[in-house]
């Protein structure tokens, strides 16, 4: 797995965190304005006030320049402790969500999608900097809710992991589903039905 940068490793001249943070919010501003298909290297360097070689120590390309400033705006989700396992799952659904509504999420999610399905390594690149990281939320909340004795504790390190990769799965699928391919309204009603139906099972009496 890459990590966010594919050039961190690179001898020379220490990494300016603030050279990095206008790189990555100047791409999320061109992918707004220009769109995927007319985002070049050349416009964000400009945007970002730094030479285009910069982003070529940083980067090798667009593919995973635009990864990595999605990668930071999902960043900003978090689990607050909202008192129950329910709750703290709301909570952080609703803010997926509200990602996911913003335009420089939208447009540059679907676009590194659409092209890692002919990329296996832009694929892998999504898997370490966006999903990989967002998994330590299911870590967290299943924790958090174990010490509460809201779930059973899990003693089969493999078992554990599957059920991370279950959860992970369902909740991203169904909230990216709902956003961007059926255009619905991610509300709390939504949060609320679809949070019950994943803690209690299809089977479970209404």
């Amino acid at each position: 797995m890459q990590s966010r940068s594919p050039a961190a490793g690179r001898p020379g001249r220490p990494r300016s965190a603030a050279a990095d943070a206008a790189i990555l919010a100047a791409t999320r501003e061109a992918l707004v304005e220009l769109g995927w298909s007319k985002l070049t290297l050349g416009d964000v360097a400009t945007r970002a006030g730094v030479a285009k070689t910069t982003l070529y120590r940083r980067w090798s390309g667009k593919n995973e320049l635009v990864v990595d400033a999605v990668a930071e705006l999902f960043d900003e989700l978090c689990l607050p402790d909202r008192g129950s396992l329910a709750a703290d799952i709301e909570g952080v659904v609703l803010q997926f969500a509200a990602i996911l509504a913003r335009p420089e999420a939208r447009g540059g999610l679907m676009a590194v999608v659409t092209e890692a399905t002919r990329d296996d390594a832009l694929r892998a690149r999504i898997r370490a900097s966006i999903v990989d990281r967002q998994k330590g939320l299911v870590l967290e909340g299943r924790s958090r809710a174990q010490q509460r004795g809201e779930l059973p504790p899990e003693t089969d390190p493999e078992e554990s992991a599957r059920t991370v990769d279950l959860i992970f799965d369902m909740v991203a699928g169904a909230v990216v589903h709902r956003t961007l391919v059926s255009g619905r309204p991610v509300d709390e009603e939504w949060v609320r039905g679809f949070t019950q139906i994943l803690l209690r099972g299809l089977a479970a009496p209404s």
